[in-house]
């Protein structure tokens, strides 16, 4: 059952006279008295309700009684980019990771929190219908433990994959998915925007005892690790961007909006140029190894295409 209904009840009480308190709130409904305490929090602090705490009638009020209800309602597309928001603010561990934290638990009771807090702000992803797709598909073979097929493409190519899904993770603005391939009989990382297609089929598999893949030297996801210092891009746009914080959910660290020039922050290599790959710029200003890898990296598609399109019938 949604807080929200929980909230409904509880406002219904405060109109109708009867002071309602977090104890008749978590036996109305069998919740502890703590969870009770965070719906009230909510209908506070989110909702903004005028709540006031009368002792003579041990419960509470509305100091304004004009107070009303904002309507609520969500669609099922809109509850799935929530869950998603949800699990990436839950991976994020680089700045002000504990407040992004907070802001992950809170999405996952379908609300917003603000924070006042100088000097921080949350992190911006990019909510991709196919990446959330993906997430939803792949979320419900991993808890039901069914085999998926899928259609995946890496620097190797297209490839026709049977996986046994088993943690869904992100690191560096990237999502991924730990899976047993069948064909390769071992456990891969798998990018979700690799996933150009998904079939979650009725095959099931035993959960598997064995450790789940680790990241390799320099991207390791252990508590406890160093973090890394993000690494910057200067590029150049067509036309400055409408929101002055991310571009395409890579956050930007200074710009010059006239002359849409703009400083992105990035953690992972292979995935900011398979963004450059995908997204519209004009110039790639610095660092000079990142053009030099761009520039490697679209010489190989080059001659893939050229070895394709002189290969015989």
């Amino acid at each position: 059952m949604s807080n929200m209904h929980r909230i409904r009840w509880f406002d219904s009480q405060i109109r109708d006279g009867k002071y309602p308190s977090s104890t008749q709130l978590a036996q109305q409904f069998e919740i502890s008295k703590r969870q009770a305490q965070r719906d009230i929090e909510y209908l506070t602090y989110s909702l903004s309700a005028p709540l006031l705490y009368v002792a003579k009638y041990r419960g509470y009020c509305y100091e304004n009684k004009t107070y009303a209800l904002p309507l609520l309602y969500m669609t099922d597309e809109e509850k799935k980019v929530l869950k998603y928001l949800a699990y990436r603010y839950r991976q994020y561990n680089y700045d002000n990771a504990a407040s992004v934290n907070r802001v992950a638990h809170l999405l996952e009771r379908f609300s917003e929190e603000e924070t006042d807090e100088p000097g921080q702000r949350l992190p911006i992803f990019e909510t991709n219908p196919q990446l959330i797709h993906c997430f939803e598909r792949l979320s419900y073979a991993i808890g039901q433990h069914l085999v998926v097929r899928v259609t995946y493409r890496d620097e190797s190519g297209l490839q026709q994959l049977s996986i046994r899904p088993l943690k869904l993770m992100s690191q560096y603005n990237s999502d991924y998915v730990i899976a047993y391939c069948e064909e390769a009989d071992k456990q891969r990382l798998l990018r979700l925007d690799g996933i150009s297609s998904l079939d979650v089929t009725s095959a099931r598999f035993e959960p598997m005892d064995a450790e789940l893949l680790e990241w390799g030297a320099g991207g390791s996801s252990a508590a406890g690790s160093p973090q890394r210092k993000p690494y910057t891009a200067q590029v150049k746009l067509a036309q400055p961007l409408a929101s002055p914080d991310s571009w395409h959910g890579y956050r930007i660290r200074s710009s010059t909006p006239e002359q849409a020039l703009y400083t992105v922050e990035f953690h992972e290599i292979e995935s900011f140029l398979h963004h450059l790959m995908v997204s519209a710029w004009e110039t790639l200003l610095a660092p000079r190894w990142l053009r030099e890898q761009l520039d490697a990296l679209c010489r190989r598609t080059l001659e893939r295409l050229e070895e394709g399109g002189t290969a015989k019938p």
